[in-house]
């Protein structure tokens, strides 16, 4: 969720033209996920424009604004899975409702000696940390597997694996493709808006209705977006300072092409737009 939102419901959950990355029951292993998405049966679905859930803003207001990530972390299993994306006893995994990118989604730690603690805090333990580390690169595989199969047919990278998926029968070994987990970032952003730790997991495309102004698009297009590799951070590391860095204030920088939009945040959507359709088919 970007840093910005205040709201309970902008933080979290699902929005409208989010990504549904299961539609069986939120309980499940991820890995099984990954394969079922992965699947030479499976076929690319058009996302269904599903409305906000009845009475799930109710639940999150009881935590408060910023404490919202709390319900979805006491009680996953009270959510269908278009909004929690799977669970365990150490991690809940969920839609952003307002996503900053085609696809994000929220990795939430349910360690309560952790979950109130400032990210730059709580990766300071090692053994946290590596336990972090290790189901952030397990939901990149996730999402990577979701990225190809909303946009693999139309990627030049994938052309062979998409070719061999539609073949009858398919081969017992497919073609590599893209490396759809090149197109995935993981992190937090140096100033959480949220109380409850979370680390975002969030294509690189920033292509998205919700991504509205200068902080959306910085707080994921500079360094105040912190790698999960990157920690633990140095003492010294400059990241640990935000406002006094400005990265906030920043003008827009392209992601992809490098191109320096000054303040013009209309152009820089427009040319998201293009950048984005260019992305997807390489």
């Amino acid at each position: 969720m970007s840093d910005e939102s205040r709201a309970p419901e902008k933080e979290h959950t699902e929005s409208p033209s989010a990504p549904s990355l299961q539609e069986k029951p939120a309980k499940r292993d991820a890995y099984s996920l990954v394969a079922e998405l992965l699947s030479p049966k499976n076929k690319q679905q058009k996302h269904a424009n599903n409305p906000p859930l009845k009475g799930s803003h109710s639940r999150q207001a009881a935590f408060g604004a910023r404490d919202a990530l709390g319900a979805y972390i006491a009680k996953p299993e009270s959510y269908p899975s278009n909004v929690v994306v799977y669970y365990n006893d150490n991690f809940v995994v969920i839609h952003d409702l307002f996503p900053k990118s085609s696809l994000h989604l929220l990795l939430l730690p349910r360690d309560p000696a952790k979950t109130r603690l400032h990210p730059f805090d709580a990766f300071e333990d090692p053994e946290f940390l590596s336990k972090v580390k290790a189901e952030t690169r397990k939901l990149r595989t996730l999402a990577a597997g979701e990225l190809r199969r909303k946009y693999g047919r139309d990627s030049a990278q994938d052309k062979e694996r998409q070719d061999a998926l539609n073949a009858d029968p398919p081969p017992d070994v497919l073609p590599q493709g893209r490396d759809w987990e090149k197109e995935i970032m993981c992190g937090i952003h140096a100033h959480p808006s949220m109380s409850h730790l979370h680390i975002h997991v969030i294509s690189v495309d920033r292509y998205s209705e919700r991504l509205k102004h200068r902080k959306h698009y910085n707080s994921f297009a500079t360094p105040f977006f912190v790698d999960i590799e990157d920690f633990p951070l140095a003492k010294d590391d400059v990241r640990r300072y935000p406002d006094r860095q400005g990265y906030l204030r920043r003008d827009f920088i392209c992601w992809r092409c490098g191109k320096d939009f000054g303040n013009k945040f209309t152009e820089l959507k427009r040319h998201l737009e293009t950048e984005f359709n260019e992305w997807k088919r390489l």
